[in-house]
């Protein structure tokens, strides 16, 4: 964690004035801070810098640097079309449950549900001091320590997939029982037609084979739901170390391959078309990172989750379909002028892709097998 006389460089992702259309009273939530966040006290002095961090395209992240001490703070969209994806008070507990028992995440700092403060609920964190990893590397790695990192990431994913959910009320709280996979098929069917514009395709034969393929859950498991390179906090001494893990408004109890399966819809090989080349945001090319197929066969082999390539289809499209409905709700955002960001504009045209990427998996092509 960020002591408090660190300075985190974040140089991956470095922070930047803050949009105006993102901006919020900051006195107001200094304010807040002095009153609530009493274990902070010395260190919330006067009214803090603000700058915005870019990365990320669903809720918003903040920077608060004060002169002894640099708080994160987490808000929702304007304009979001899926609340319940940007439920702050949620992520807030999460973290606070998983701290005891996962060493990865931030410290929670407090959290205001008064939507007057600044227009919506918020939460603020201690900033985790490391590098994060975007879409080049900030210096070479050879492939022997491309390889370590994956495998460090690998380590990860599997700590949290053994979290025993039941020894925690609030973790257990997050299951729905048996039928996940189901409720993903369905859930994510639902928000896709919920933010459809003029533009969007048809896509009705994918969502009836993923409805036709889909398998029993294997295991209920807390499952991060976002796991990626760049949801990755890295130790600045030691950059193949994993010491954060970031981005938890998805987390929940679920499937773990389907957690596999999401992350591994963002893995771009060097070898894949240039349509999805477009897509990397993390150093995932680079000579010695391992391929899709290769995370999926260690994987099942620390796990013991048997899987054909024919069943881990299912998941690969699944998660590329979810990513196709998270790039379609910010497209709709955009096209419908909630926001003003220009970087959003791609992500019409990046459903488009994705559409295509799902239909040549289901023919069999392009994918990771085991």
């Amino acid at each position: 964690m960020s002591d408090a006389g660190s300075r985190p460089t974040d140089a991956g992702n470095p922070a930047r004035p803050v949009r105006d259309e993102d901006a919020f009273d900051v006195e107001a939530v200094a304010a807040w801070l002095r009153e609530h966040a009493t274990a902070y006290h010395d260190d919330l002095v006067g009214t803090p810098e603000v700058r915005q961090f870019p990365g990320g395209a669903s809720n918003l992240t903040y920077l608060l640097r004060y002169p002894t001490r640099d708080l994160i703070l987490r808000r929702p969209p304007r304009g979001a079309k899926a609340r319940s994806a940007h439920d702050m008070g949620r992520e807030f507990r999460i973290q606070s449950a998983l701290a005891p028992v996962f060493p990865y995440v931030p410290a929670m700092v407090g959290y205001c549900q008064d939507e007057s403060v600044i227009g919506s609920d918020f939460y603020v964190m201690e900033r985790i001091d490391g590098t994060i990893l975007r879409h080049d590397l900030p210096a070479p790695m050879t492939p022997e320590e491309a390889s370590t990192l994956c495998q460090h990431a690998l380590d990860v994913l599997v700590a949290l997939h053994e979290v025993d959910v039941e020894a925690h009320e609030e973790l257990a709280a997050l299951g729905r029982g048996e039928g996940y996979v189901a409720r993903q098929v369905a859930g994510w069917t639902d928000r896709f037609a919920k933010a459809r514009t003029d533009d969007t395709g048809d896509w009705s034969d994918i969502v009836a084979w993923l409805e036709e393929h889909r398998p029993d859950d294997v295991a209920q498991v807390l499952i991060h739901n976002d796991f990626r390179l760049d949801n990755m906090v890295l130790d600045p001494e030691d950059r193949l170390t994993v010491i954060g893990v970031l981005d938890w408004e998805m987390a929940t109890v679920g499937d773990p391959l389907t957690d596999l399966g999401g992350m591994l819809s963002y893995w771009v090989e060097a070898g894949d078309d240039e349509f999805f080349q477009m897509f990397r945001r993390q150093p995932s090319t680079e000579p010695g990172m391992w391929t899709r197929q290769e995370f999926v066969e260690r994987y099942c082999a620390r796990t013991g989750h048997v899987v054909t390539p024919e069943q881990w289809r299912f998941y690969e499209v699944l998660g590329l379909f979810r990513l196709a409905v998270i790039a379609q709700q910010i497209w709709y955002r955009y096209a419908h002028g909630q926001t003003t960001n220009e970087a959003y504009a791609v992500f019409g045209p990046a459903v488009a892709v994705l559409e295509a990427r799902c239909r040549s998996r289901i023919a069999g092509a392009d994918g990771a097998g085991a």
